[in-house]
């Protein structure tokens, strides 16, 4: 008897399975990346530790937070949201159709559901920083900048995920509408947003909470918000007011991150 035939039948699991000379060389090839990967990096621990104490001194100069600009903070903090907001808002619109393009069985055609599909890839593989600096190009500094990034940023999130919420979506009341001679327009408004409805509104409700931290990034780079309050206190050395908008930022992030926990919990249930 094999040792796993033995195994299985004293009731224990069964171990894993010998592999062979192909999965062992795959796994000896992504154990020495995994360690090349270290050593690129320059990872060492002696390093970190020796830089504890110049950490404690920056972080002992950010305390006690500053509260002698707390309005205008709070009005960049403010800036911050609606942009956040603006951006998701418009972005998960213009997703839908996108998705509609993107998902097998809804595109008109296959070109053109490479085409949208490559277009969804296109906006969330470019960092929403670059984004940023493009439309700051484009449009100058300022929240509007910011906004428009944030729009491509969304479209690329839930682009993806609204088509596949939408390829996942029962396929009974489509056929049923299909037979009954229903055009795709109808059957897509009838049955496949309404089977996807719940997978997508969580997906936006994602969207929100990225696009709010992200908004507080793009301001570092003129795009807007609260960022460019952190990258002026940051750069004129004034800890701790720079306290005070990281403090600041995290009850935003926070709050917004429990409503969106508390709706999707919701949704779900």
């Amino acid at each position: 008897m094999t040792d796993a035939r033995a195994l299985e039948a004293a009731g224990l699991p069964a171990r894993f399975d010998r592999p062979g000379m192909l999965a062992f060389l795959l796994w000896v090839a992504a154990l020495a990346l995994v360690v090349s990967s270290f050593n690129g990096v320059g990872f060492s621990a002696a390093e970190f530790v020796k830089g504890l104490p110049q950490m404690g001194r920056f972080a002992a100069g950010l305390f006690p937070p500053s509260l002698d600009r707390i309005e205008p903070v709070l009005w960049s903090l403010l800036e911050t949201f609606q942009m956040a907001i603006a951006g998701t808002v418009i972005g998960v619109i213009l997703s839908v159709p996108f998705a509609i393009l993107s998902a097998r069985r809804l595109s008109p055609h296959p070109v053109v559901q490479w085409l949208a599909r490559a277009l969804v890839s296109l906006f969330r593989t470019v960092p929403d920083l670059i984004w940023a600096l493009f439309f700051v190009v484009t449009v100058g500094l300022g929240p509007f900048a910011g906004t428009l990034a944030l729009i491509v940023d969304t479209v690329g999130f839930c682009g993806r995920f609204f088509a596949e919420a939408m390829e996942e979506a029962d396929r009974g009341p489509q056929e049923a509408l299909s037979a009954l001679g229903a055009r795709k327009g109808a059957i897509i408004a009838c049955a496949v947003l309404p089977a996807a409805l719940p997978s997508m509104i969580a997906t936006s409700l994602f969207s929100l909470e990225k696009a709010t931290r992200s908004s507080v990034v793009l301001g570092l780079v003129g795009a807007g918000g609260i960022g460019m309050e952190l990258e002026v206190a940051l750069t004129f050395f004034n800890y701790p007011e720079a306290a005070t908008i990281i403090l600041a930022i995290f009850v935003l992030v926070l709050i917004v991150e429990q409503l969106s926990g508390m709706f999707r919990r919701r949704i779900i249930t």
